[in-house]
């Protein structure tokens, strides 16, 4: 991660570090027990460095710089919980994918045993077709680790509003030219959003998995800010198809 700072100097880099002390949801609740089945931690070494989200029993949707990730635990909202605790089989990041603020940070993670879904676990649809999201439409993003009061490994959940994408831009010109197939929600002109570590969550709305958690701006959590951006999951749907049928061939 070190690295990668050095590379994107402006960039919050949302993929947990070793010496990150964890993910952050900014003003965000306790998720309600019963809720968000789907969410997945990423873990490495028993270290959460990302998050990620079922969708279906074997696969694991997530960020492409989230690599890093030797094994998932799901099925519950509590780190310390008896969660289900899968090993990652393979990892497919999407081809495009190069570095961070240059789009395409999505991964597919194949686990090594399909996770055995009810009792706290269960997966998330994601969009059949590009979907129409409305300005202003409320969503939600989740994570696990620190918030402002102080550490929690419970899943944390926060409400945020989808950005008009030519705002978003306009606020982002001068430090990059945002990618194509994004989403940006929260994190400008509200006190609400993610930080280091969410990587890889879902952002969600109407029930739909729509979003992938992927960069904010360097170091600086202290909303309102410049947007969240999330990648559109939608512009992704065959690429996801191919990947999941082919390899379900395979094997």
């Amino acid at each position: 991660m070190h690295n990668l700072q050095r590379v994107l100097h402006f960039y919050v880099l949302t993929c947990l570090g070793s010496h990150v002390l964890g993910s952050v949801i900014i003003h965000g609740e306790k998720a309600p027990v019963g809720s968000m089945l789907y969410m997945v931690s990423v873990q490495n070494h028993n270290s959460p460095i990302c998050g990620g989200f079922l969708i279906s029993e074997d696969y694991v949707l997530t960020a492409a710089h989230c690599y890093r990730g030797t094994h998932v635990v799901l099925g519950t909202h509590n780190l310390y919980g008896n969660g289900q605790r899968i090993k990652i089989a393979s990892k497919c990041q999407h081809p495009d994918f190069t570095d961070i603020p240059f789009g395409n940070d999505l991964m597919l993670l194949k686990l090594s045993s399909k996770a055995r879904l009810g009792n706290g676990v269960d997966v998330i649809q994601i969009p059949q077709h590009d979907m129409n999201l409305n300005v202003n439409q409320m969503c939600q993003v989740a994570g696990w680790g620190y918030t402002r009061t102080g550490p929690s490994h419970d899943l944390m959940v926060v409400d945020v509003s989808i950005i008009d994408p030519q705002v978003c831009a306009q606020e982002w010109r001068s430090s990059i030219n945002l990618p194509a197939n994004i989403i940006c929600a929260g994190g400008y002109r509200t006190n609400k959003g993610f930080c280091q570590g969410d990587s890889g969550g879902p952002l969600v709305c109407n029930g739909i998995a729509v979003g992938i958690v992927s960069f904010n701006k360097r170091s600086n959590c202290q909303y309102p800010d410049v947007p969240n951006v999330y990648i559109d999951i939608s512009k992704y749907r065959t690429w996801i198809n191919e990947m999941i049928g082919d390899t379900e061939q395979s094997t």
